[in-house]
């Protein structure tokens, strides 16, 4: 049990609730059966939306994977935070990521008397100053590469300047091996075990499942649940989903039988968009066993649907179920929103806002406006007007590659992006490049 600091025992008297952020990775708005995809069998997490919101506007900080979730994990932007794209895995283990410094979700709640867990991919940073025992988490289970083999444990990349093969499975500072064990099941199974341990402070754990990404792998168990009939990488992307599910399901039911469900926030959101990387690809093609319908876009851009994730909040204690949300949120909100619901402070320097008033009471959003900061492209929202510095253009986009230095999306009346509005709003555009980050 983590140490109680003088800060945390005002809190004592208060039964303060369990966290669990939930994140996938490359899982796309159109991956979930409760976004109004029937073919993706999703029941668990389908319910887990249904106990409680359903966000509608929820954002990633990046379209990529490494800035993405140190933004969830400290509350800030990536240009703040330091990680810009995504971190290189190597078999020194010693890329830098998240700075000694940097305060988070952890360490925060770490301080106030919680116990904390990460289970599951990190990717922030394999320097010792950057891993999880040194951010605040009393327990790891996981990797620290962008990816590992489902059953090796491996990473794996040959050619295009960069040549590693490395084994990355480690439980605290051990590496441990589990051969032949499908890493979504293993990491389910020890976020559970966590989640079930008998004590009497709080818990914060992240579950951060590898799954769908590359490399494309489910055991036949979850490849039956689809037709042989369907798009071959269509059923593979979905197998590793309903592998994912079934996980969600088993810790809820954990949380149940331990009597930690009533009290327990649970936030489910991917890291980016479906990808269309030609590795994931059975054929070498660009990838579509992903969906981010209805939007345009993919991974890699800022586009909507290299950004809008699927995202839900569950807390059964003080939410009422079967809610949507329709107001702008984003990943960095989580660590201010948390840390007032635990009746924690919130470090200084933090980009995110408490969302306390629009999750609890269905108010406006705490943003004004949001943005995002990719390589070249930069891209704001305010309203229903987002404006975007170099847009994507991506090999197979059925809409063409957008030649324009500017695009402009009403995302009310043209929530796909299939226009550029920018000629018929040469005020908001001069009033959004005022707002675009540097």
């Amino acid at each position: 049990m983590a140490s109680v600091t003088p800060a945390a025992l005002a809190f004592q008297k208060v039964e303060r609730p369990n966290f669990i952020v939930i994140y996938t990775d490359d899982q796309g708005i159109g991956d979930l059966g409760c976004y109004g995809h029937p073919e993706v069998k999703t029941p668990h997490l389908d319910k887990l939306a249904a106990s409680g919101i359903r966000f509608t506007n929820w954002y990633s900080n990046s379209p990529v994977c490494s800035p993405s979730r140190a933004s969830v994990f400290t509350g800030k932007y990536p240009e703040k935070h330091g990680i810009l794209d995504v971190l290189t895995s190597t078999a020194q283990f010693n890329t830098p990521g998240l700075k000694a410094e940097e305060k988070t979700l952890a360490t925060e709640l770490k301080r106030a008397g919680y116990r904390t867990g990460h289970f599951g991919k990190w990717h922030m940073g394999a320097a010792t100053h950057s891993r999880p025992m040194a951010k605040g988490f009393d327990e790891f289970f996981g990797f620290y590469s962008g990816w590992t083999d489902y059953l090796s444990h491996r990473y794996y990349t040959l050619g295009r300047g960069q040549s590693e093969i490395l084994h990355d499975l480690w439980h605290n500072d051990k590496e441990v091996w589990a051969d032949n064990q499908y890493q979504t099941e293993i990491l389910g199974e020890r976020a559970r075990d966590f989640a079930s341990k008998k004590s009497n402070a709080p818990f914060f754990m992240n579950l951060w499942f590898g799954a769908p990404h590359y490399p494309m792998i489910a055991p036949e168990q979850y490849m039956k649940r689809y037709p042989e009939t369907m798009d071959r990488d269509r059923r593979m992307h979905l197998a590793m989903v309903s592998a994912i599910d079934d996980q969600v399901g088993v810790l809820v039911e954990a949380l149940k039988k331990s009597k930690r469900y009533e009290n327990t926030v649970i936030f489910f959101q991917s890291d980016n968009g479906a990808t269309q990387e030609t590795r994931a690809d059975h054929a070498g093609r660009p990838y579509r066993g992903g969906s981010n319908a209805p939007f345009r876009g993919w991974k890699q851009g800022l586009f909507e649907g290299g950004i809008r994730m699927p995202a839900m909040l569950s807390w059964p204690g003080k939410i009422a179920a079967r809610q949507t949300r329709d107001q702008v949120g984003m990943a960095m909100d989580v660590l201010p929103t948390f840390l007032g619901m635990a009746g924690a402070s919130v470090p200084p320097a933090v980009d995110g806002r408490d969302q306390r008033a629009m999750i609890l009471e269905n108010k406006a959003s705490a943003h004004e406006h949001i943005h995002w900061v990719y390589t070249d492209a930069r891209a704001v929202r305010k309203g229903k007007w987002k404006l975007i510095l170099n847009p994507p253009k991506y090999p197979d986009d059925p809409l063409g590659q957008p030649s324009e230095k500017l695009w402009l999306s009403n995302l009310e009346e043209d929530p796909g992006e299939k226009r550029n509005w920018a000629g018929q709003a040469p005020d908001v555009v001069r009033d959004l490049e005022k707002l675009l980050p540097s």
